[in-house]
């Protein structure tokens, strides 16, 4: 019997649903068995690229401007609902495990058709609409972060599914490869900046400000996004200490090389940056209803983190260079990151897949 996995849009979405995969190929499900549903943005690449097999369906969210696509999107969902629910008859899928984007709604629809167990896992600390009316039907509910529950208070909060390489994660024994995988220099202080899967105009900007100080004493290893590559890539030629890609698919070398981050609040990264104990400068996306800062507040309670409004510019630039002079409060930031839940969630998450799976 196989299992079903929705996810799209984001890697928020997309790289803890291939941890959660990863998991129960481990406990025995045959990667073939592990079918995954999408659209036609990143994870199209990605999860095939993973080894898994893929079917996409063609959906999207509603558009806001005014577009004839909005009056055709309930026949798209209908059509996406039984794209997936014969592909759940024809795989004898047992189980749908639905982790968000716009293939949520219609891969829910489709193992209520179907009448296979549904569980939905809600990666922000302020749940979708989509996952909010999903969770009504669901044997369970997983979240990531404690708020989530005002909107889901079925919940189970276990943290965001994390890929195995986190779990294998030292800073110490990584660091020296991972700075000359970067060229940056050995025993300097390195900041990392890293805008999400898709990148962020605002932190780029800071980021080229950073560099550009003459006064500047740290090194910069700054992954701006695929959209922003060729701009920045060519900025940074003449800068030194400035190192620019866009894209980068080892995260885990990013962090071992950094001693602090700027970075967004996603989700995912916010995870990330807990479970590798590295000291954040979070500037949440102004947008969503701040759910952002939301995802990072229990590492901001903890003392790991900073959350600065994308506004305060110069707030976000004074506490940077302030953070990377401050060697000790780095250290001491790092440490307040101990016992991070996301490196069991993913674990956690398949196990109960398993259990309704074959129950």
């Amino acid at each position: 019997m196989s299992v079903g996995i929705a996810a799209a849009g984001s890697g928020g979405h997309v790289y803890p649903a291939l941890a959660v995969a990863d998991v129960l190929v481990a406990r025995g499900i045959p990667q073939d068995d592990i079918i995954f549903f999408g659209g036609d943005r990143m994870e199209s690449d990605v999860i095939p690229a993973a080894g898994y097999p893929f079917v996409q369906v063609e959906i999207h969210g509603i558009r806001r401007s005014l577009s004839t696509d909005n009056l055709t999107l309930p026949l798209k969902i209908r059509a996406a609902r039984n794209v997936i629910a014969d592909t759940i008859a024809d795989r004898n899928i047992g189980a749908m495990v639905v982790f968000g984007g716009y293939v949520a709604g219609p891969a829910a629809l489709a193992a209520s058709k179907t009448g296979i167990p549904l569980v939905v896992h809600e990666a922000n600390a302020q749940p979708g609409v989509a996952n909010r009316l999903i969770a009504r039907r669901a044997d369970t509910v997983f979240a990531s972060y404690a708020p989530a529950l005002s909107k889901l208070p079925m919940a189970e909060i276990v943290g965001s599914p994390l890929r195995a390489a986190f779990g294998e994660f030292n800073r110490d024994e990584m660091r020296m490869a991972a700075r000359e995988r970067y060229g940056v220099g050995h025993d300097g202080v390195v900041l990392g900046v890293v805008g999400g899967s898709l990148g962020a105009g605002a932190l780029n900007t800071i980021a080229r400000s950073l560099a550009c100080d003459d006064e500047r004493g740290f090194e910069i290893i700054h992954i701006c996004g695929r959209a922003h590559a060729q701009e920045f890539v060519a900025d940074s030629h003449d800068v030194d200490g400035w190192v620019v890609k866009g894209y980068e698919d080892d995260m885990p070398m990013l962090y071992a090389a950094s001693d602090l981050v700027l970075s967004r609040g996603g989700a995912m990264t916010v995870a990330e940056l807990h479970a590798t104990r590295t000291p954040a400068v979070v500037v949440p996306l102004p947008a969503g209803g701040a759910y952002q800062g939301l995802n990072a507040i229990d590492a901001v309670d903890a003392g790991g983190f900073v959350v600065i409004d994308q506004s305060d510019t110069a707030q976000i630039l004074d506490t940077v260079r302030s953070l990377l002079d401050d060697t000790d409060r780095l250290g001491d930031m790092s440490r307040s990151l101990a016992d991070s839940p996301h490196l069991s969630a993913a674990a956690i998450v398949a196990d109960r897949v398993l259990e309704v799976h074959r129950g």
